[in-house]
């Protein structure tokens, strides 16, 4: 019954579609009711004048027409308590979507880290077809079923009350059979939502990677993956459906028994004449009635099955602690906007140590610390916790131990969006979004005029070939950017940072993917957008390095030197290795190299 009440209560602000909902049910079960009065007198009225009564061929039109009008008003209202429920359907169902969608921007980063694409939106689709389907039918059915019951047992109480005593009996029994057949069912039916969650977790991913799979002639191998996912299912289904219809044979077996008592009864004491032929008539109708919501009962209870199976996962990640409470009313300007600089803030990583779930650390005890204005980059071996740095700067991660300070404060202290609203990121694979050009390079800055988005496609060099398309900036670039060159991809990625305007920037070498023209051309904008601001750059290119003010070397997840270049070539540590790496024509030599990431 919790969890019933908890699925309720998600719609909760929509009481005015469940009363006007509950209004229309009362009326159809109300004419509904009508109708067996209307065809019980019509039949008394034939059965008399089949014995000489005058008069019944007009007073049967009436009831005729009198029939016609319920019908037609129990038609009308059926329609207009379908269309509601649609209507709340589809609310509830935005209301639904918006809350996961806005409760998954909470999440931290460590929930994605363990979660497929596919899977997380399997589970909103699933949820919350399920649920608003309950509900839905729940509104529609359940108060015209409690009528309709309440009406048919104290109708035929006054007729026959063994024949209500036994109706009475049917109700509960029904629902305690169904109820026991739920328990197991649920059970099964997890079971059969996590390989669907697997398959379509799977599945996303693939068409995610549809490159890579065919590239590699993987696609037979994707798709018996895929099928064994599938398979499992039904071995699943087979030993639920087959468990649910023996239970559902014998619910109906029971139910068949009792109206054959009752159905007795009824044929039995017209025969004695204890019942006129139109009391049969309204008898016969009324439990015909009292049979259908049993029924509806069943499928009510079933549809409760689906809702709350389904529905766990949902709250299950409602439930999840969010990075933060709430979204912001709207993303936060940067520090001093898009006009006016604020004043250069350094950043400080004091005694940080950092692991992933399940694995070892991959930042030691680091300690550094960069000035305001000054640009600085990281160096070390690939897997080293150059990236894990730069995620712990934007509180994607939180330290194990020690802090991260902007500006002298503590970044956890800070609220979540207005720090990474001082953070600029370039990172080393370029994140588009469907959708045009214009929209990814505003993307931090959406009331950004073309004019700005325009100036900083013109630093990053992404002007020149944005206007080769017949659309320019209103050109659709496609899932995850994929109508563009990796370069281009980059260039939008840069300029999209350039016009953020962030104090502090961190950069996965923001050129590595350009040509020499365009890389140069890039690198003066960048210049121009760097002077003055906090800069971190994770290296790629010892071409980069060399032009930054100090370079921080990590080596097995702790700071191993702090430098200028010209310090660090001079002491024989990694920079220092890393230039004669660069200067030897070996092999072995240049594979060493690749271990830092770091391209001749």
């Amino acid at each position: 019954m919790r969890s019933l009440a908890r699925i309720l209560k998600v719609g909760r602000d929509l009481w005015p579609y469940y009363v006007a909902i509950v209004v229309a049910s009362v009326a159809v079960a109300a004419t509904s009711l009508l109708i067996p009065f209307i065809i019980a007198r019509a039949t008394d009225v034939v059965v008399d004048a089949t014995q000489g009564a005058t008069g019944a061929v007009t007073t049967v039109m009436w009831l005729a027409v009198a029939l016609l009008v319920t019908d037609l008003a129990n038609t009308l209202l059926t329609n207009v308590g379908g269309y509601l429920g649609d209507v709340m359907a589809a609310r509830l169902r935005a209301t639904l979507s918006s809350r996961y969608f806005a409760k998954l921007l909470t999440l931290p980063q460590r929930y994605f880290d363990d979660e497929l694409t596919g899977t997380v939106i399997n589970r909103l689709s699933r949820s919350i077809t399920e649920v608003t389907s309950f509900v839905n039918m729940f509104a529609n059915n359940f108060f015209q079923m409690l009528l309709t019951v309440g009406a048919v047992l104290v109708i035929t109480a006054f007729y026959s009350w063994p024949i209500a005593l036994l109706l009475a009996v049917i109700y509960p029994l029904f629902t305690w059979l169904t109820t026991l057949t739920s328990v197991r069912w649920q059970a099964l039916e997890q079971v059969k939502n996590r390989d669907y969650d697997v398959a379509g977790g799977r599945f996303a991913e693939v068409v995610g990677q549809i490159r890579v799979v065919k590239s590699y002639v993987q696609e037979r191998r994707e798709l018996g993956v895929f099928d064994d996912r599938y398979a499992s299912t039904i071995a699943t289904t087979r030993v639920q459906s087959r468990y649910w219809h023996l239970m559902d044979t014998a619910r109906r077996a029971a139910l068949n028994v009792i109206f054959f008592g009752v159905f007795a009864i009824i044929f039995v004491q017209t025969a004695n004449g204890a019942f006129s032929i139109g009391d049969m008539v309204l008898l016969v109708q009324l439990v015909s009635m009292a049979r259908q919501p049993v029924m509806s009962m069943s499928y009510l209870v079933d549809s409760a099955q689906h809702a709350i199976a389904g529905s766990r996962d949902y709250f299950s990640v409602m439930a999840e602690t969010g990075e933060r409470d709430a979204l912001p009313a709207a993303a936060p300007a940067p520090a001093g906007g898009t006009t006016t600089r604020n004043a250069p803030v350094g950043v400080e990583f004091d005694s940080v140590s950092f692991g992933y779930a399940g694995g070892d650390e991959v930042l030691r005890d680091v300690s550094f610390t960069i000035e305001p204005g000054e640009r600085v980059a990281l160096v070390g071996e690939s897997g080293g916790g150059k990236t894990t740095i730069v995620s712990l700067l934007l509180r994607l991660y939180t330290p194990d131990a020690g802090s991260v300070r902007i500006g002298g404060t503590d970044t956890s202290a800070m609220p979540l969006d207005d720090l990474r609203a001082q953070v600029g990121v370039v990172f080393q694979d370029p994140s588009l979004f469907s959708g045009t050009i214009r929209e990814n390079i505003a993307y931090a800055s959406p009331d950004a005029t073309t004019d700005d988005v325009v100036a900083a496609a013109r630093s990053a060099n992404a002007h020149e070939f944005v206007e080769r398309f017949p659309a320019a900036y209103d050109a659709e670039i496609g899932e995850r950017g994929i109508k563009l060159s990796g370069g281009q991809k980059q260039r939008i990625a840069v300029a999209r940072a350039i016009l953020k305007d962030a104090p502090v920037l961190v950069l996965d070498e923001a050129t590595s993917s350009l040509d020499s023209r365009s890389e140069r051309l890039v690198q003066e904008g960048l210049d121009r957008l760097v002077a003055g601001r906090t800069t971190l750059v994770i290296a790629h290119r010892l071409s980069t390095i060399s032009s930054v003010d100090r370079i921080i070397t990590i080596k097995d997840g702790r700071v191993d030197e702090i430098g200028t270049p010209d310090e660090l070539a001079a002491t024989g540590g990694v920079y220092a290795e890393l230039l004669a790496l660069q200067a030897s024509s070996s092999s072995k030599d240049r594979k060493r190299l690749r271990r830092f990431e770091i391209r001749a």
